[in-house]
């Protein structure tokens, strides 16, 4: 006999969702992933590099997936159950876990790396990105692409037009270019997604919080509910995320360093 509504929103409800580590919903939810295989391309790129930085690596999950890290190693996070997940992960390989808002300024000096990295930033400092890289360093990350999960969003919020063209490539790119970096390679995919049961839902809104702000099993229980039944009668509600592939440089040429200041 399946679970009922209650059952499977209590299971969801009282889940652990620290980190960003997905594996709860194993069998009860699928994601396609993107075809550049991101985890894959930045280990890779950790291999070949002097001194990283992985920003908002959350629980550390991604980043510990490297085969090898350089010889400098950091990553920064600011929601402190991810900190104390992505320090437990990272320490014993030597990598050092800052613990930094989400909000610039990077605590680095200028010039302090050849490799920054993120998987799926909640924002994109762009300035400070080019700031900390040194010339001819590469910022690789893959982002959140426009009205991803736009489905169950809409679902539960209705309409959203603005939202919906917000994290353009385009736009990124623009950015990007504005704050001194050249865009070596840009690709979006959208991606087939589907949840099986209610529980999955809610499992991902407790987790990726910015998907419904605000969101709690009390307050949505009736479009649970509903959800619940069509899923039952219907089979798996289906969604598509995006996801946006980011490969930029910082040029070489140009690049000056501020002249010392003179003693008074």
């Amino acid at each position: 006999m399946k679970p009922v509504f209650e059952e499977l929103v209590a299971e969801a409800a009282s889940a652990s969702v620290d980190g960003w580590d997905f594996a709860w919903l194993d069998g009860r939810a699928t994601e396609a992933r993107p075809s550049w295989g991101y985890q894959r391309s930045m280990s890779a790129r950790l291999e070949t590099a002097t001194a990283a930085l992985d920003i908002q690596t959350g629980g550390g999950e991604v980043l510990a997936g490297s085969k090898s890290f350089p010889p400098t190693m950091v990553a920064t996070e600011s929601w402190p159950p991810n900190i104390a997940r992505a320090t437990a992960l990272l320490h014993p390989r030597g990598a050092v876990v800052v613990a930094t808002p989400d909000r610039p300024p990077l605590p680095f000096a200028d010039a302090a790396f050849d490799l920054v990295t993120c998987r799926h930033p909640a924002t994109v400092w762009w300035d400070e990105i080019a700031r900390v890289l040194q010339p001819g360093g590469t910022y690789f990350a893959q982002h959140v692409g426009p009205a991803s999960v736009f489905e169950l969003v809409e679902y539960f919020l209705g309409p959203q037009p603005r939202a919906r063209r917000g994290r353009h490539p385009e736009a990124e790119a623009a950015a990007a270019r504005a704050a001194g970096l050249d865009i070596v390679d840009q690709r979006t995919e959208r991606l087939r997604m589907e949840f099986d049961d209610v529980g999955a839902v809610v499992y991902l809104l407790r987790k990726v919080i910015w998907l419904v702000p605000g969101f709690t099993v009390d307050l949505h229980r009736d479009r649970l509910r509903r959800l619940h039944e069509q899923i039952r009668r219907d089979g798996p509600f289906v969604a598509h995320s995006t996801r946006t592939l980011v490969e930029a440089t910082k040029p070489v040429s140009g690049f000056r360093l501020a002249p010392p200041s003179r003693p008074d």
